[in-house]
């Protein structure tokens, strides 16, 4: 069973994300029970891609002991990426070489999965790499309906964080505009959205990620709430993707105040807080109307990553880390784990790979599925057809002080591009 596979080490890449503990836990048990020698990596890809060999621990049955139960990630984690220089790769696999380990298992999202692939193959066979899917955005290439492990937890905290909002909200009338972790796709954003009933989830993939004006952006929102004035209800809670900005037109934001700018004089759209802009754009909007209304921002996002991992989570995590553990001592080598209807199915790395990129797959939400479509009915939110009935837009011209075919004129630009059937 064990082939030439004598010491397994485990590292940790990327954002942390709930259940890494259980991971670790459930991959070195496996891995002691068959007399190897199990050693963790600490800080991910950062020593050994600069040949320091001396940040590892041994892990035991006494230091993993009960783990499991605990968020974060005992060998800690970096973004450091060995792949970006090639110097880097080739000291990363002579250290692992030098550190005798002939099994490695990868924790980690896309980045660190593009890792491994990249180590992999410089590998040659040396050594047998198998990856671990973790991430809260929920945006590698698993089979559909699968989650990255850390998901659930941070969907489950984000929802009673969106709930306790929606109370504050109608209780003091005023809207949140909260923007959650998602940095190239919109799943933690619409997972909390759709469980806690909030008035509007907007997320990157519903504009097919093509580049949309900020004044269309703000009028969804704008939208939202003229829609919730109609009904008597000055209160809400917008979800907002983290990686809305992406889209964003940059000629808009020149005119945005307070947006940082690299040493070139262009936007860090990592750095954009969306949400603040949003918030500014649309009080604008309100003010000149002649509406008050208060809108006060959340980031939802670090609070979720380090949190204890739910039932859900602790069991899947587990599960993985046994199967990470039994697979390298099958002399199985290049895969992803995934657990597809209880079973067991690896991945290829050659089937992750983006042709396009070179990098992994990213999976984005499929806003053709019936999880989206069911998603929209229930938001509160100005629809294509509303702007077809004279009534409709009549009552919400009216609140704005707008000639009805103003108000359309307005809010029609904000449906270009947008699929018909969403």
């Amino acid at each position: 069973m064990r082939g030439n596979l004598k010491k397994i080490g485990i590292l940790v890449g990327g954002g942390p994300a709930p259940g890494i503990n259980s991971v670790i836990e459930a991959a070195m048990l496996r891995g002691l029970s068959e007399g190897l020698e199990v050693v963790g990596i600490v800080d991910g890809f950062h020593w050994l891609m600069q040949g320091d060999t001396d940040h590892v621990m041994p892990l035991t049955a006494e230091t993993v002991h009960r783990i499991h139960f605990r968020g974060g990630s005992i060998l800690r984690t970096s973004r450091a990426n060995p792949t970006k220089d090639s110097k880097h790769l080739e000291t990363t696999l002579a250290s692992l070489h030098k550190l005798n380990v002939s099994g490695l298992i990868t924790i980690g999202g896309d980045d660190t999965a593009s890792s491994a692939m990249q180590l992999e193959r410089l590998a040659e066979n040396s050594l047998q790499v198998v990856h671990v899917p973790k991430t809260i955005d929920n945006d590698l290439c698993l089979p559909h309906g699968i989650s990255t492990f850390g998901f659930q937890t941070a969907r489950h905290l984000g929802v009673g964080i969106v709930k306790n909002l929606m109370v504050d909200a109608q209780t003091t009338s005023r809207w949140y505009f909260a923007v959650a972790m998602g940095r190239k796709a919109g799943h933690l954003a619409l997972g909390i959205g759709k469980a806690a009933g909030n008035a509007i989830t907007i997320i990157p993939e519903e504009f097919h990620h093509r580049t949309i004006k900020l004044k269309d952006l703000s009028n969804i929102l704008l939208g939202s709430i003229i829609k919730r004035l109609s009904e008597g209800r000055s209160d809400g809670v917008a979800v907002l993707a983290e990686g809305l900005p992406e889209l964003l037109n940059p000629e808009d934001l020149a005119e945005v105040g307070n947006v940082e700018r690299d040493e070139h004089g262009n936007i860090r759209f990592a750095e954009l807080d969306i949400g603040q802009v949003l918030k500014d754009t649309v009080q604008q909007k309100l003010k000149q109307y002649g509406i008050s209304l208060t809108i006060v921002t959340k980031n939802i996002g670090y609070e979720l990553r380090c949190a204890d991992p739910i039932p859900f989570d602790i069991e899947y995590t587990r599960d993985l880390g046994y199967c990470a553990a039994q697979f390298l001592l099958d002399g199985g080598n290049a895969a992803m784990i995934v657990i597809d209807t209880g079973k067991f199915t690896p991945l290829p790395f050659k089937n992750m790979l983006d042709p396009k990129t070179g990098k992994a797959k990213i999976r984005l939400v499929d806003i053709e599925s019936e999880y989206y479509k069911i998603a929209r009915q229930y938001m509160v939110r100005l629809e294509r057809e509303e702007l077809e009935s004279t009534e409709t837009v009549a009552k919400y011209a009216q609140l704005l002080k707008l000639a009805p075919e103003d108000f359309t004129k307005q809010f029609r630009t904000s449906f270009e591009g947008e699929n018909r059937n969403s």
